[in-house]
């Protein structure tokens, strides 16, 4: 299988280091074969090193260094959000996110919830040898 994820205008990262981490940002220029100018709605146009971005399969049709408005309408067409968080990398993130927020009770529902469930399986189990021994 080829190669598929290339460093190109238009691409979509993830930030995986720094004071943006977690951010999706959108490679708007090559600077050299070490950084890039990125930019996103939120945030301030930038350069960043490839070593502090994890590049996406998703891609959105720009020009080089477009205004930020035309960035924005541009991610708005290509669903980029939504593309992101149906992804099984993007909903990984959502949920390691969801449970480091948890608190002590909700960590102890959950285990509680765990032991329930192994419960019923293993009495099911049961039932299921119980009934093909004879």
């Amino acid at each position: 299988m080829p190669f598929k994820r290339y460093v190109e205008i238009g691409r979509v990262a993830l930030v995986n280091y720094g004071k943006d981490y977690g951010r999706l940002v959108v490679i708007v220029d090559v600077i050299d074969q070490n950084r890039a100018l990125v930019d996103a709605p939120d945030m301030v146009r930038c350069q960043m090193n490839f070593k502090r971005l994890s590049l996406t399969d998703i891609k959105i049709d720009i020009k080089r260094v477009p205004k930020k408005k035309t960035l924005i309408e541009a991610m708005n067409a290509a669903d980029v959000k939504n593309k992101w968080e149906n992804s099984s990398w993007g909903r990984k993130l959502i949920v390691q996110k969801r449970r480091a927020s948890l608190n002590d009770f909700d960590r102890f529902k959950i285990m509680l919830a765990k032991i329930k469930k192994g419960g019923v399986i293993r009495q099911e189990l049961a039932k299921l040898k119980k009934q093909t021994a004879f």
